[in-house]
C-alpha cells in the first residue's frame, strides 16, 4: 500500500505496515506504528491528567474527586486531539466524534487504569502536591508505564483495523 502525506506529514516514515481495507486483518503492525497511537493517547492523558490535578487542588477538592477530573479531562483531552485531525479532513462533528470514541476509548482506557492504579498505589503520592518532586516522579512513572502497558494494546487493535487504524484511512 502506498502511503501519501497529509498537511505535509509523512505517513510512510513512521513504520505503517498496515494492508488491504481499513488496514485491518493482517496484524501486521509495526511497533513504531502501535508507538506512535499511544503516544498521542498519552499526550491528552498527561494534558488532562495534569489540568484535572491542579484544577482539584487550586479548589481545595479531596483525592477522589480531583482523580474523577483529572480522568474525565484526560478522556476529553484524547478525544478533543483525534476530533482535531479527523475534522480538518473533512468529517462532520457527529462522525468525527464516532472516529475518536473508536480509535481512543480503550487507548486512553487503559492508559487512565495503569496511570491511576499506580499512583494511587505510590505510598504518598496521592498526597503529594503539585509543587513536590514526589508528584512529578510518580506522575511520570505512571505515565511511562502506562505507555509501555497501552502500546501492545494499540498494536493489537491496529492489526485488527480497530482503535488508532479507524483514523489512519482519513490522514490520505
Amino acid at each position: 500500500m502506498q502511503h501519501g502525506t497529509h498537511a505535509g506529514h509523512d505517513h510512510s516514515a513512521h513504520g505503517h505496515e498496515h494492508h488491504g481495507p481499513g488496514h485491518g486483518g493482517t496484524g501486521r503492525v509495526s511497533w513504531a506504528t502501535a508507538a506512535q497511537a499511544t503516544l498521542h493517547c498519552l499526550i491528552g492523558c498527561a494534558i488532562g491528567e495534569v489540568l484535572g490535578m491542579v484544577v482539584g487542588t487550586a479548589l481545595g477538592w479531596g483525592n477522589l474527586p480531583t482523580m474523577v477530573l483529572a480522568i474525565a479531562l484526560a478522556f476529553l483531552f484524547g478525544y478533543s486531539l483525534t476530533l482535531r485531525g479527523v475534522l480538518k479532513a473533512g468529517l462532520d462533528l457527529k462522525a468525527a466524534f464516532r472516529v475518536a470514541l473508536a480509535a481512543d476509548t480503550l487507548s486512553i482506557a487503559v492508559m487512565e487504569l495503569i496511570d491511576n492504579g499506580v499512583i494511587a498505589l505510590w505510598p504518598d503520592a496521592m498526597d503529594a502536591h503539585l509543587s513536590d518532586g514526589l508528584f512529578w516522579g510518580a506522575l511520570a512513572a505512571s505515565l511511562a508505564l502506562a505507555f509501555a502497558v497501552t502500546t501492545p494494546v494499540n498494536r493489537w487493535m491496529i492489526g485488527r483495523g480497530k482503535g488508532h487504524a479507524v483514523v489512519h484511512q482519513y490522514h490520505h
